[in-house]
């Protein structure tokens, strides 16, 4: 058992009002609106007007959004450099922050840190994040960056830039779907950083850099990687039960598992069961969700604990056909938008975040004389 307030558990360290998080009930709302409503009736440019405006989009509001992010999605010629220079020598994520870092050399960033000035920019980074990563997985396999296609929505131009041919509608749907489920989760680990950032009055481009930093760790967005590495050691659904014991008998962790705020099952993680389940069937290979869903009974019985975001995403992604490498870099083409909304709400109201630290070292103590 962890101190009271280690890594900042309980302790509110602010005010937002993008999004919020009822772990008794697991409950998740956007702007007061339920993930569950928002995975099943909007689509991700929906959300991330929501995200960043605080209401849902009029019509004419949408249509607007929807053709200034597919006008963004291009990448500059200098960036697309900075990929081939990294491809087959980057893991995907590192190649990600990095372009996102170089992104502001090509496109300086405004020299005010208002909400309006930095909107702009806000657009500019959700629209272009799905094109780098989609660009880098293509210049590693040796393949050329497809350009994002006019009347497309973001989740099937990402697909698109990345396979290099129409998505099918349940695919695209299903992308759609975790994109809006991955865009916010209040102040988890990767979007704080992006505050802790902006608060120094630091431009956006350095404030999402360090996000996608903190984004990488394994206990945050690389936990679904972790999760697919995990079902893979599995040879089938009978095998469950004794990996799942032997993983508790070493006393290791199992990906995909808990949560420090839902004290019930993750509401993202009900949706993207369902949504694992309905694609894998689509496209005949249940394998993963069959050995999932057995691990979730085994986990729940032996140490009750709940899947989170992180564990159905894994099976999904997985059916989808994104190599395990990606799953993070997909978590980020979401939460760009998370991100971003806070770095707005910080610069709207700002106060550098500097918090105190309980010392626990010795008592002051006299520097030793030394021999002359």
């Amino acid at each position: 058992m962890g101190k009271a307030g280690e890594g900042l558990e309980d302790i509110v360290a602010g005010e937002s009002a993008i999004s919020s998080v009822d772990g008794q009930v697991g409950k998740l709302l956007y702007r007061g609106y339920d993930i569950r409503d928002l995975a099943e009736h909007s689509g991700f440019e929906e959300v991330c007007h929501l995200l960043w405006r605080g209401e849902l989009p009029a019509r004419k509001e949408l249509d607007e959004l929807r053709l200034h992010l597919r006008q963004e999605m291009a990448l500059p010629p200098g960036v697309l450099d900075v990929l081939a220079r990294m491809a087959r020598r980057a893991e995907p994520m590192d190649a990600l922050r990095t372009s996102v870092s170089a992104l502001s050399t090509f496109d300086p960033p405004p020299t005010q840190t208002t909400r309006d000035a930095n909107y702009p920019l806000a657009l500019r980074l959700v629209a272009r994040t799905p094109s780098i990563v989609a660009a880098y997985h293509r210049l590693r396999n040796g393949l050329e960056p497809v350009s994002p296609t006019p009347g497309l929505s973001l989740a099937e131009n990402f697909l698109r830039m990345l396979n290099d041919k129409p998505p099918g509608p349940r695919t695209s749907r299903a992308m759609d779907v975790a994109l809006v489920l991955h865009a916010d989760h209040e102040f988890n680990a990767s979007t704080f950083t992006a505050r802790v950032i902006a608060s120094t009055l630091a431009d956006m481009y350095s404030a999402t850099t360090g996000a996608l930093g903190a984004l990488k760790g394994p206990l945050h967005g690389g936990a679904n990687t972790a999760v697919m590495q995990s079902l893979k050691e599995i040879h089938g659904v009978s095998d469950v039960e004794p990996w799942v014991k032997g993983q508790l008998g070493q006393k290791k962790k199992i990906f995909g598992f808990g949560h420090r705020v839902y004290k019930t099952m993750d509401p993202r993680a009900v949706v993207l069961k369902k949504l694992s389940q309905e694609v894998a069937r689509e496209v005949g290979d249940t394998r993963w969700f069959d050995v999932s869903a057995k691990m979730e009974q085994v986990v729940l019985k032996e140490k009750q604990l709940n899947p989170n975001v992180d564990f159905y995403s894994a099976s999904l992604y997985h059916v989808m056909g994104f190599p395990d490498d990606l799953f993070t870099p997909i978590f980020a083409v979401s939460r760009m938008s998370g991100w971003t909304a806070h770095i707005l709400e910080q610069y709207g109201d700002n106060r550098l975040i500097r918090p105190r630290a309980e010392y626990t070292g010795p008592a002051e103590r006299k520097y030793p004389a030394r021999p002359a």
